[in-house]
């Protein structure tokens, strides 16, 4: 059994016009990866409340080990009101201050951190101070991080993500949140020609970017990989990017070859835009079917 991958952060429901589905994007990798047969830990916080208690008994049928998601006696389960009126860019609205502001830090996380093979980690969970410093002080135990940029305006500032960035080993962005960092440093946002330099600028291994229907593209070990997105017919693009990731680092974790690692990420980012929301079944057998 391979080392577990911690994903750090929000967890909370997302409220869509069809009902509310559980989401938080380490929340959904947490899931994602399990399902692609990779042991998975959560680190997060939620309300002591129905909707926390649904959360997690969610994460456990879902088979994502749920021992370090602490319970709030002060604050709510979080919730985001999701906009899907345009299937390719949902917009959402994010409450605050919910429970995974103020996850708190404890031994027993860095713990866990320590033993991990990766922590993945976003920029919205540092949006508030008290989960920010818990992150700020677990990100030196971690073996090999990787930052899941995940920009929601107004919930980060610049200051925060380059710190975030700079601490990274691999960070996984789509191309919006390219160009946006690529322009705070005065650069022209050609993504691919981006990649190698915002990894040289930050010190990071790999960089990966996601292009929607422009497929993706993985920096790594100075190389280039790129592949074509799957022609799908999508009915929502929540969670594609997180099921993405989850099948990158699977794959990573499998030592698969950088291009295999993009291509079945794709597949997996594909599948998961064919079904309404975040967390559908998606399993390795899926992904080997969609490629073959």
């Amino acid at each position: 059994m391979s080392a577990p991958i911690v994903c750090f952060g929000e967890t909370l429901w997302d409220v869509l016009p069809t009902g509310r589905q559980p989401g938080g994007a380490p929340c959904n990798v947490a899931v994602h990866l399990h399902q692609l047969g990779q042991p998975a830990q959560l680190i997060s916080r939620v309300g002591q409340d129905d909707l926390g208690a649904e959360l997690v008994e969610f994460l456990q049928a879902k088979g994502v080990d749920t021992t370090l998601v602490q319970r709030s006696q002060t604050h709510l389960t979080g919730v985001v009101k999701a906009n899907v009126d345009n299937s390719h860019e949902v917009t959402y609205k994010i409450v605050e201050p919910v429970a995974w502001d103020y996850v708190q830090y404890a031994p027993e996380l860095k713990e866990a951190v320590s033993n991990a093979a990766i922590l993945v980690y976003g920029s919205l969970a540092a949006r508030r101070p008290d989960t920010r410093e818990t992150l700020y002080q677990l990100l030196p135990s971690a073996r090999y991080r990787v930052f899941d940029v995940n920009l929601r305006p107004p919930h980060y500032t610049r200051a925060v993500v380059e710190n975030l960035l700079r601490q990274a080993d691999m960070a996984k962005l789509n191309e919006h949140e390219l160009a946006e960092i690529t322009d705070w440093l005065g650069l022209p946002a050609d993504g691919d020609t981006a990649l190698p330099w915002l990894a040289e600028h930050y010190g990071l291994q790999a960089v990966c970017v996601t292009k929607g229907a422009d497929g993706a593209a993985l920096w790594i070990a100075n190389q280039l990989f790129t592949h074509p997105s799957f022609p799908i017919e999508v009915k929502d693009t929540i969670g594609s990017g997180d099921a993405f990731l989850a099948a990158l680092l699977a794959g990573w974790q499998a030592k698969l070859a950088p291009a295999e690692c993009l291509r079945r990420a794709c597949a997996a980012g594909a599948l998961v835009a064919t079904h309404q929301g975040a967390t559908p079944v998606l399993t390795a057998a899926d992904v080997d079917a969609m490629l073959s």
